[in-house]
């Protein structure tokens, strides 16, 4: 048998096995009583929901990642890559236009598939657990906007790594390292004003209380404020959130509407002082840095794939193609991805504690920060004790639990 095809298929059932171990073990460390930090903000029924909320979806995560394992499966030992790529080639379209047809037919499919189980997500579970705001049209849009977006951005990206590896040979590597890193640069700096609006209504804070906690304290921390926006978050989910994006004078901070709604003054000036403790460590540049790094090794390791004959055998291919190595290499890449993103989770997390402590230091009082995180854990039905497994493997922030612990040590 094809030693890469085996190769892929081992790849394939350990990726499987692991979600599903995680999952096991995840349900096996839930219920319980609640803990004594969350008492006063959860009560018997509303702990319950949220454990409830992790067995529904866990069991929905379950049926979805099996289908796709077996879909996946029988397109490969079926020769259905093989039969896109006779159907893209039927255009003649050259190397680049085939390469960009081939990859959009598999790009509609996969939607294809998993649209239903986004569906049944939004409007089955979400609604039961009273999270979901999203109407169809809403979502319907978004499907169309998001399909839009990947033909005017993600098109000519991709169009752009399969030039460079068909013109500059040995080197094409690292002219599509540069040209990748060049373009999502151009995105960060530009996605606040441009693609972000486009889903959802960006509006600068009125004047008011909450506006002039807010400039007091970027004040006191000589913070020049680019823009503080409310975002109608409330139009899809009741889910609370604050994040920060952009770079230079597109630099923004963002509250959802939702959070706005249930957290005083004190415990939104709290959630910003941890969202500008991420600018002032440069969390945002370190791993964007790192995202960079390990784009050039993807492109390197890609390079040594290309045009190897038995790879397109493992996957039944007529013929060698750049656009069809790119796909088959991203199997092979797959547990490389994985190891990586532990990684980067762990970094995460570890700016995640030193955002908290920078909030609980710069506000003088840590009560607000953690008052505003329990809500946050309350509202977003979040599972108070997650197996560490997990949160080693999927999660870029630490447990609420374990930050609020970590949060009175620092004021202890």
């Amino acid at each position: 048998m094809n030693p890469y095809l085996v190769l892929v298929v081992i790849v394939l059932l350990l990726e499987y096995l692991l979600s599903q171990s995680i999952s096991f073990l995840e349900l096996r460390s839930s219920g319980g009583k609640i803990p004594d930090e969350f008492k006063d903000v959860y009560n018997q029924s509303n702990y319950q929901k949220s454990q409830e909320y992790l067995r529904v979806t866990s069991r929905f995560a379950f049926v979805q990642e099996s289908f796709m394992l077996v879909v996946v499966l029988l397109f490969i030992f079926s020769g259905g890559f093989n039969r896109v790529d006779l159907l893209a080639r039927a255009g003649h379209l050259g190397p680049i236009g085939t390469g960009l047809i081939f990859s959009g037919l598999l790009a509609l499919l996969s939607t294809a598939l998993s649209l239903p189980f986004s569906l049944y997500s939004t409007f089955i579970i979400e609604e039961r657990f009273g999270l979901n705001r999203t109407t169809f049209r809403t979502f319907s849009l978004d499907v169309l906007k998001i399909a839009v977006l990947s033909l005017c951005l993600g098109a000519p990206l991709l169009a752009m790594v399969f030039w460079f590896f068909q013109v500059a040979g040995e080197l094409g590597w690292l002219y599509c390292w540069g040209g990748v890193t060049v373009s999502l640069f151009i995105l960060q700096v530009f996605a606040p004003v441009v693609i972000m609006p486009l889903f959802n209504k960006f509006t600068p804070l009125v004047d008011g209380e909450l506006k002039l906690a807010i400039t007091e304290y970027a004040n006191s921390q000589q913070f020049a404020m680019k823009g503080v926006y409310t975002m109608d978050g409330s139009r899809r989910s009741t889910r609370l959130n604050a994040f920060f994006t952009g770079f230079g004078r597109f630099r923004r901070i963002v509250f959802f509407d939702t959070l706005i709604e249930k957290l005083t003054t004190s415990e939104i000036v709290a959630v910003l002082a941890h969202e500008m403790g991420h600018y002032k460590h440069k969390h945002l540049y370190k791993m964007l840095l790192a995202s960079i790094l390990q784009t050039g090794v993807m492109f390197l390791l890609l390079s040594l794939f290309l045009g190897n004959r038995q790879l397109f055998d493992a996957f039944g291919m007529q013929y060698i193609s750049i656009y069809a190595s790119l796909l088959f290499f991203g199997f092979l890449y797959s547990p490389l991805s994985t190891l990586l993103a532990v990684l980067f989770n762990f970094f995460s997390r570890k700016h995640e504690y030193e955002a908290d402590a920078w909030a609980v230091q710069t506000t003088g009082t840590a009560q607000n920060l953690i008052n505003g995180l329990k809500k946050l854990s309350r509202h977003n039905l979040s599972n108070l004790t997650p197996h560490p497994l997990n949160v080693v493997v999927n999660y870029s922030h630490p447990p609420v639990l374990q930050r609020i612990r970590a949060i009175n040590k620092i004021v202890s």
